[in-house]
């Protein structure tokens, strides 16, 4: 086994590039599993923009495929499985929901498989969400607040959580989950709400377009950056015994309040261009999502360290000198 060596699904997300750079500075070697994809020409684009594409070993391999997770164990061998793929839009899940059930769900499964058969010695980490509390059943939420999912990617992600904590202690393996709330970045795909502001924003201040067409304005997220919460996650692999954590900064906003602090950056008003398109609201919504870090603070010693208003800033301004150059990511 090495000493520093990490295997990370998912690796050409946002998520997984912000990871794998964090691992890299701390003297990791670091593999990705890589699908593959008809776009494979433009899939690492973050890791280039992260400036690491170079610097990871891929290898072909697909959460739907057993034998592939197996085989890929067996030649890596890591100390630490970072399981951070997924079919992860929740929109999408309404149209796709067998398919965000085999790789959301059973997926993580086959990876938990692959570990206990091929290299039970390594760590895992599996990536919850806090859209597994769906309909809230308690204003602020935290490792003891009941799940009610409201999308089949929530429904999805719950049962990979949940069989995260059967093979932890039905099998002995150190596998810990991270509930992470909504975590965000110049890295997020353009179809998630906050980069799909940023972009507007740039669009719209450099004069290529004048309207930004939104859903639920008044969602209420629980937002920090993907840059903090991928060390919550190395953290916990970090501890004698696993565990799960609530990844959040404990304070919630609205999506219009982040429309605010996108626009306002770039000097203009939201109200001045942003409409409502009711063809962009969920099935069932959830309505407010507000994290409790409390365990990961007294136990990880782990806080978010970027305010929701610098967040903001950095997205607009990378989106600006995208649509500058004309890159896309």
């Amino acid at each position: 086994m090495h000493a520093k060596c990490a295997l990370i699904t998912g690796v050409t997300g946002q998520d997984g590039a912000y990871l794998a750079s964090f691992l890299l500075e701390r003297g990791y070697e670091v593999h990705g599993l890589l699908r593959r994809s008809a776009s494979a020409d433009v899939v690492d684009a973050r890791l280039k923009w992260l400036g690491i594409a170079g610097k990871i070993t891929l290898h072909d391999g697909n959460l739907t495929d057993l034998s592939s997770l197996i085989r890929v164990l067996g030649e890596v061998r890591p100390a630490e499985v970072y399981n951070l793929a997924a079919q992860s839009f929740v929109k999408s899940s309404w149209q796709q929901p067998l398919l965000t059930g085999a790789v959301t769900g059973m997926g993580a499964v086959n990876v938990l498989e692959a570990v206990r058969i091929a290299y039970p010695e390594a760590r895992f980490y599996q990536a919850s969400s806090s859209e597994m509390f769906g309909l809230i059943q308690e204003p602020i939420q935290s490792e003891k607040t009941p799940f009610y999912p409201r999308s089949p990617y929530a429904a999805a992600k719950l049962y990979a959580h949940w069989m995260t904590v059967n093979y932890r202690e039905s099998f002995g393996l150190h596998a810990s989950s991270g509930i992470l709330f909504n975590h965000e970045s110049p890295l997020r795909g353009i179809e998630f709400v906050t980069r799909k502001i940023t972009d507007g924003v740039a669009r719209i201040k450099l004069g290529l377009s004048e309207t930004l067409a939104l859903g639920n304005l008044d969602a209420k997220r629980d937002w920090g950056h993907a840059r903090d919460y991928v060390k919550a996650m190395w953290l916990m692999l970090q501890q004698d015994e696993p565990d799960d954590y609530v990844v959040a900064t404990g304070r919630t906003t609205s999506v219009w309040e982040f429309c605010e602090l996108a626009f306002g950056h770039a000097g203009l008003r939201m109200e001045d261009h942003v409409v409502v398109d009711e063809r962009l609201l969920r099935p069932a919504e959830v309505d407010v999502l507000h994290g409790n870090p409390a365990k990961a603070k007294e136990k990880l010693g782990w806080a978010a360290e970027t305010s929701l208003e610098a967040l903001a800033a950095e997205m607009v301004e990378v989106d600006l000198e995208r649509q500058k150059r004309h890159e896309h990511l």
